[in-house]
């Protein structure tokens, strides 16, 4: 019986290590999904930064004032073009390729995507009056990076979360994540250096993101800074299906 018991635990230890073993060497295997190169006919604009040559698509070329856009963690940024340029008329909108996504070299880390971010934002600020800063999901937490260190106009977070960690810890209750971590994408700690006006979206029926970890990251912000939408019958995915979504972004940005 005791012998037993004592295969027991050594199969549950090794099962535990054995897993949290893969969990970490395949982390970013399971954060990112670079999307691949999609034809399009809009322009683009090539950023050299440590070496990584990062595609931007571009809209509006010209104008006075710019936003920038980052996607999910699996989104072809291309997709949103044709809803993006009519929607913001008066800016320039800068579509951002992280690293090994849509035809930019490299692989996505999170200290390589906060440089390129900062890099290009840097460039962009030169040749326009100001910039806003659109964030979706895994971007969110890009874009909370570029407002805590960067000045600027207006901040859009799509289904964003407090942390990477946070959102880790909760899936995997039974390992200590903070350790195992290697990209925390950590927007909850970087609030307070956010001045910009903040607009959050929210899809009611999130299944990716638990809204106990978006509603952590709003409680953060004071409440006359922060402006807070629902859309109603939308997923993580599908919230940008309906017009509401596209009315939001436009009212917030375009003020």
């Amino acid at each position: 019986m005791k012998k037993s018991l004592t295969s027991l635990l050594t199969i549950i230890v090794l099962v535990y290590i054995g897993f949290g073993a893969l969990l970490y060497l395949f982390q970013r295997s399971l954060l990112y999904f670079p999307t691949p190169l999609v034809k399009h006919s809009y322009p683009e604009v090539i950023f050299e930064n440590e070496s990584e040559f990062i595609h931007v698509i571009v809209l509006n070329e010209g104008m006075d004032t710019a936003v920038l856009y980052f996607g999910g963690n699996g989104e072809a940024v291309a997709l949103n073009a044709a809803d993006f340029a009519p929607l913001f008329p008066s800016h320039t909108v800068y579509l951002v390729n992280y690293r090994g996504y849509g035809g930019s070299s490299g692989t996505p880390t999170e200290d390589g995507i906060y440089s390129d971010a900062l890099f290009i934002f840097d460039d962009v600020a030169t040749r326009h009056a100001g910039v806003s800063v659109i964030g979706r999901s895994l971007g969110s937490g890009v874009a909370t990076y570029v407002g805590a260190n960067r000045s600027i106009s207006r901040l859009a977070l799509i289904t964003p979360f407090d942390s990477v960690r946070n959102v880790a810890q909760k899936l995997y209750r039974i390992y200590p994540g903070s350790l195992m971590l290697k990209d925390h994408y950590d927007s909850l700690s970087r609030v307070n250096q956010i001045t910009a006006p903040t607009l959050v979206l929210i899809a009611e029926h999130d299944e990716v993101i638990n809204i106990l970890h978006t509603e952590n990251l709003v409680e953060a912000f004071p409440t006359s800074q922060i402006r807070v939408e629902t859309i109603s019958n939308t997923g993580h995915n599908t919230i940008s299906s309906v017009s509401r979504y596209y009315q939001l972004l436009a009212n917030h940005l375009n003020r």
